[in-house]
């Protein structure tokens, strides 16, 4: 995920709130004493978004995120620039297998992001660039230790911005796997130099989050546009990346996850009330039985969960628009209306503070369903402050 420390300085000198994937965290449990996580207290949970927003429980949004519904799932749809719709799981889980079932956007200098991302900035990511039809990006961060670039690697993939694939991650104590309909691409072990043997591998309670951000806007540093394939033309939008299912496999379910300590260490890390059982936001119903592990030494080595406190025993920048940098409104994605969005012609969009949208929103004409979120926090870079007063 790219980042970079000009834009950073630019936003903290006009005084706008600023996330970093690599650099930020609202409190970093390595640095001090932290709240603990809400953790996915269940082995399973899915999300079939064809279904609409009957999809959208334990899923917040970024604010001013819109999200349409159609028949390939759910439309993350930039329509202009300073746009970046995001969502994340308002859970967290502790080594998993996380399948996403997706097609990404077309469009120069365009990302599409699938992220898992820690409080001490733990990091797995898939990016897809939207002038690359040939290849995807697999990458991964340990403690936001950015001192080098080497760890991103592409990988050969089938028109992933006009076929439906399914990118999987499969994190273990042992090992983190990248997968591509069901194919093993890479697999990185814990010991591997390049998790400078253990040190930064990616070991710690994360959240999935799911974005589509352009890293060829205007205002982004050079670097950023070089990779994300050049200069973004917004008059060639809307550019949408399709989210048809998401599948999530628990290794060590907890009602809650406490960092025992400073070290980041995942052995340190403490669960609560895990039951074991299967959830899903979609209408349908869910499976009770529990998704196969690739790596089945990850549940072997997990203690039982159930009982409280346990201790399981088991050369790129980085951009401000990038999903991972997205603050979350705090609201999950529940208000669904029926008609076409107008962005002007809303009124009274505000959240509680709690979890609930209030307000209401006109001008919504035809028969597409589009889903409202309401905007309790902001987007992150000067340009998503200017997007926030349309």
């Amino acid at each position: 995920m790219f980042f970079s420390r000009s834009t950073a300085a630019a936003v903290l000198a006009a005084g706008l709130p600023v996330a970093f994937a690599q650099t930020y965290t609202s409190c970093n449990p390595t640095e001090k004493a932290c709240p603990s996580d809400a953790g996915l207290a269940v082995s399973n949970f899915n999300s079939d978004f064809t279904k609409g927003s009957s999809a959208n429980a334990s899923w917040t949004a970024a604010a001013y995120s819109f999200i349409n519904y159609g028949p390939k799932g759910a439309e993350f749809t930039i329509a202009k620039a300073d746009q970046a719709p995001t969502v994340a799981t308002d859970f967290y889980i502790l080594f998993g297998r996380v399948d996403v079932t997706m097609q990404a956007a077309e469009g120069q200098g365009i990302i599409s992001s699938i992220v898992l991302e820690s409080d001490d900035l733990d990091e797995i990511d898939w990016e897809f660039l939207g002038g690359n039809y040939t290849t995807v990006e697999t990458n991964f961060f340990g403690k936001g230790n950015t001192t080098t670039y080497d760890r991103a690697i592409y990988y050969p993939v089938t028109n992933p911005q006009t076929q439906m694939h399914t990118y999987t991650v499969d994190w273990t104590p042992q090992s983190l796997s990248f997968l591509i309909d069901g194919q093993n691409i890479r697999t990185i072990p814990y010991s591997d130099h390049m998790t400078v043997y253990g040190k930064n591998y990616p070991q710690t309670p994360m959240r999935l989050k799911l974005g589509n951000w352009a890293g060829g806007a205007a205002g982004e540093p050079e670097g950023t546009v070089e990779w994300a394939g050049g200069p973004t033309d917004f008059s060639k939008a809307p550019f949408t990346m399709y989210v048809q299912s998401v599948s999530i496999t628990n290794y060590m379910p907890a009602e809650s996850y406490t960092y025992g300590d400073m070290t980041g260490d995942w052995q340190s890390i403490k669960l609560s009330n895990g039951t074991g059982s299967s959830s899903s936001s979609s209408s349908s119903s869910s499976s009770s039985s529990s998704a196969s592990a690739s790596d089945s030494s990850a549940s072997a080595s997990a203690t039982d969960s159930s009982s409280d406190s346990t201790t399981p025993s088991v050369s790129i920048p980085t951009s401000s628009l990038g999903v991972g940098n997205a603050i979350q409104s705090g609201s999950i994605v529940t208000s669904t209306q029926v008609g076409n969005y107008t962005p002007s012609a809303t009124s009274g969009l505000k959240t509680t503070g709690t979890t609930k949208a209030t307000g209401t929103a006109a001008a919504y004409t035809g028969a597409a369903s589009v889903n409202q979120v309401a905007a309790a926090g902001s987007f992150i870079g000067m340009a998503f402050s200017l997007f926030m007063m349309l």
